[in-house]
């Protein structure tokens, strides 16, 4: 073991090969093979010659447990740590959103909120301790401006200079992550600092965008530091696939106070595979982390998140009419959403990408001075969510929001609100600042719902006698308009997302009330209906397309084509046998593939394994460590394991079968790399074989295509081999399948573009309009400098 540092070098030149992928099959294999040895080491611990027990026996079973109890004790350190920073995350933001509007005279670390505890308020929740800036409504904003834009250039600033990674919700990511996309830093500690500090400021800003979804990029930079702590975990992409798959629940989990909620989130939307024991994990992961929020109790009234309410009504069938409407509208959010923040990510691409704080200010300087004079885009998003969750008979008049003499003016405001928000999420979303779409969609969805809530009740006053109300008692209130909000926001977020289940879930555990479930469920079931109408995918998805990210999706495929129409043809591949090692390094460097097929050296090329380019590279590094080696010494992949590599213990010591050496078909661990080394190669051959894949993954090349497909999504190799009666004839990757299916969309779109939906009528039309703005801002500006030079020179 004395070179066990130096050992472990391949597997973190794996780990950190930045945008490849990982092969999970060959991971699966490593794990089996530690396994293996570890159950060989105890079992090899035996009691005394009569059967005592012995110092070294009890040794080996205190090792056994706590090798079985610490993948559950990793798990409850990250849900505790994602507790703890969700706690800290809400209380800056509350803050830090205050103080744009005054301080308190009792303690300026106190928000409005904690500076009224137990006091007396007016209608904005004020009270005499909490001061404005300025008693002038021109002073305060100007003075609301000034904060928002020194927010937004404080957390974009800090994004640029030390992780840009944090930027963005990440969702996209880490579902490529879990796939097996390896991007180095993305879940790194400067990461996980930076965006944690940076959250906050950019909520308080007033941007668009929401916390929730960087909060599951920040729950999985939590999961993935404290298990690179323990060396079970960080030398196992299998066991971090389930780390980080338990955190995103747990993310979810503290965001809406829903832990059943992100645990269904991470089978719904991120997780490709999902086994039993990651679901137990997801849930126990979520449970701590929400516990840990609710002993902290950020907001000192016991609710997890601000907006959590409870109904005590039930609903009428007639207002399933309604419901309709509101599922309607969800669709077509989503849809439009989707498809203009793409065509704005792609206008960012070309012409923003060195302005990302210069944007990200600009757009918190518009929000601000604009939304300054609407009472639903001043507040908190948050803060705005729970105010229309409300019933107005249990305090919910917030600013004469339940009064009739005031429903129309209500009815304006809130309808400018929801315009006023999409336009500016479109264009927020994506911008280089931690920025979410969850709350954003569900702040747009409640001002829409709560509209149409008081247009009802409108309806309502004016009608009481119609027969559609006739199931309205007259002692009760008929309609309430916070329900409709509620709706409204589960709407806009499934449509946005194109999630049902969750949405459900955690809605239900917001509110607590039974009765609604069927409601949301009707109402998320039409938004699917309208969104599928449109043929458009969720949000986190169209980003991993528009990216580019080696990621197949859920959805099933049918092209109705062989794989061989796929596949590639011209292969680099290396000889069992007859090379040189001055013909292998000119081959690695020569070419940029990740892996090389071994072949026959005669024309038929009998397939006969496969290598990876990291571990041909690190074993050429290392045996010219270890020996030498000559540019002429013979390189040889055949394999030379006796065809027993299998023995068995004695009976009477009750073990298992146990691997002698290395197990040859998937690869050599690192902790035998040197072992194996030494007394596999001679001083005139160098053998490679023990790290040669002798048994890859092959398909014949008549086999379809979407068979390959599901290979890929429930196996996870990085190559499928295509071999024709034993013989190599191709090979295909996942970013083979991608690039098909982008060109088949292509043509698939060429073909109806005479037929096209009402939504693709006005394709391009958000391009010219920015290309055109934007053709337009660079002549004035360069005129601008041109009169300023002459004005100098003079």
């Amino acid at each position: 073991m004395a070179n066990g540092v130096e050992d472990e070098e391949l597997e973190q030149i794996r780990r950190y090969e930045d945008f490849t992928t990982i092969d999970w099959i060959h991971d699966t294999i490593l794990e089996r093979n530690r396994r293996l040895r570890t159950e060989r080491n105890i079992e090899s611990t035996l009691r005394g010659t009569r059967g005592e027990i012995t110092v070294s026996w009890l040794w080996a079973q205190s090792r056994k447990v706590v090798a079985a109890g610490q993948s559950w004790f990793v798990v409850s350190l990250a849900g505790v740590c994602i507790g703890v920073n969700a706690a800290l995350i809400s209380i800056i933001t509350e803050w830090l959103s205050d103080i744009k509007m005054g301080y308190c005279t009792d303690g300026w670390w106190l928000n409005k909120d904690f500076c009224c505890w137990e006091i007396e308020t007016d209608g904005d929740g004020a009270c005499a301790a909490w001061r404005p800036w300025t008693a002038y409504s021109a002073g305060q904003w100007f003075i609301y401006v000034i904060f928002a834009t020194t927010f937004s250039w404080v957390a974009a600033h800090l994004v640029r200079s030390f992780a840009k990674y944090a930027a963005g919700s990440g969702i996209s990511e880490i579902k490529c992550i879990l796939a097996g996309f390896v991007m180095k830093g993305y879940l790194g500690l400067w990461t996980l600092v930076i965006k944690s500090l940076t959250l906050p400021f950019v909520i308080a800003s007033g941007l668009s965008v929401g916390k929730e979804g960087p909060s599951v990029h920040v729950a999985c930079c939590i999961g993935n530091v404290v298990a690179r702590l323990f060396k079970r975990f960080s030398r196992s992409e299998g066991k971090m696939r389930e780390m980080i798959t338990a955190a995103s629940a747990a993310g979810v989990a503290v965001a809406f106070g829903s832990p059943i909620g992100g645990v269904l989130f991470s089978i719904e939307e991120m997780s490709h595979t999902f086994s039993i024991k990651t679901m137990w994990r997801s849930f126990f992961c979520a449970l701590v982390a929400t516990v840990t929020l609710s002993a902290m109790n950020p907001f000192r009234t016991g609710k997890l998140v601000l907006f959590q309410v409870t109904y005590d009504r039930d609903w009428h069938f007639f207002e399933i009419i309604f419901f309709i409407i509101i599922g309607i509208f969800g669709g077509l959010y989503g849809a439009l959403v989707v498809k203009f923040n793409l065509q704005y990510a792609a206008f960012r691409r070309k012409h923003l990408v060195n302005y990302g704080v210069t944007e990200a200010v600009i757009l918190a300087t518009l929000t601000a001075m604009f939304g300054f004079f609407n009472k639903f885009l001043r507040i908190d998003m948050t803060e705005m969510l729970y105010i229309l969750f409300r019933e107005c008979e249990s305090g919910g008049d917030y600013d004469n929001l339940c009064q009739t003499a005031y429903q129309w003016p209500m009815v304006n405001s809130l309808f400018l609100a929801t315009i006023f928000r999409i336009g500016f999420v479109i264009v927020s979303y994506g911008a280089k600042v931690p920025a979410g779409i969850f709350v954003p969609s569900m702040a747009i969805g409640a001002t829409f719902g709560r509209m149409l809530g008081i247009l009802v009740k409108a309806i309502y006053r004016a009608y009481p006698t119609s027969g559609i109300f006739a199931a309205c008692q007259p002692d009760i209130p008929c309609i309430t308009p916070g329900t409709y909000a509620f709706l409204g926001a589960a709407a806009a977020l499934s449509g946005v997302m194109r999630i049902t289940v969750t949405v459900v879930v955690i809605m239900f555990e917001l509110t607590g009330a039974l009765t609604y479930i069927l409601p949301t469920m009707i109402v998320l079931l039409v938004t699917k209906a309208v969104g599928d109408f449109f043929d458009r995918s969720g949000i986190a998805d169209e980003m991993i397309r528009f990216n580019g990210y080696p990621y197949l999706d859920k959805d099933e495929h049918t092209f109705h084509i062989a794989v061989s129409r796929v596949m590639k043809k011209e292969l680099y591949t290396m000889s069992v046998n007859g090379m040189r090692l001055q013909d292998v390094e000119e081959k690695l460097d020569n070419t940029q593939v990740q892996g090389f097929p071994i072949v026959s050296p005669d024309s038929s090329r009998t397939l006969l394994g496969y290598i990876g380019r990291t571990e041909l590279k690190y074993v050429i590094q290392k045996a010219k460590k270890t020996r030498l080696i000559r540019q002429d010494t013979l390189c040889t992949f055949a394999a030379t394991a006796p065809p027993d590599q299998y023995d068995q213990f004695d009976e009477d010591s009750h073990a298992t079968t146990r691997l002698v050496d290395a197990d040859l078909s998937g690869g050599i661990d690192e902790d035998d790399n040197v072992e194996m080394l030494a007394t596999s190669s001679t001083s005139d051959v160098l053998n490679v074989s023990p790290w040669v894949n002798h048994t890859p993954i092959t398909v014949a090349p008549q086999l379809p295509l979407e068979v390959v497909m599901q290979i890929f999504k429930r196996l996870g190799p990085r190559v499928i081999l295509v071999e024709q009666y034993g013989s190599l004839v191709g090979l295909i990757t996942v970013k083979d399948v991608l690039r098909f299916i982008a060109s088949n969309r292509q043509t698939h779109t060429r073909s109806r573009s005479n037929s096209v939906s009402v939504l693709d009528t006005t394709r391009g039309s958000l391009d010219g309009l920015l290309e055109e703005a934007w053709t337009w801002m660079t002549e004035y500006t360069d005129r601008v400098q041109e009169w300023a030079r002459r004005l100098v020179a003079r």
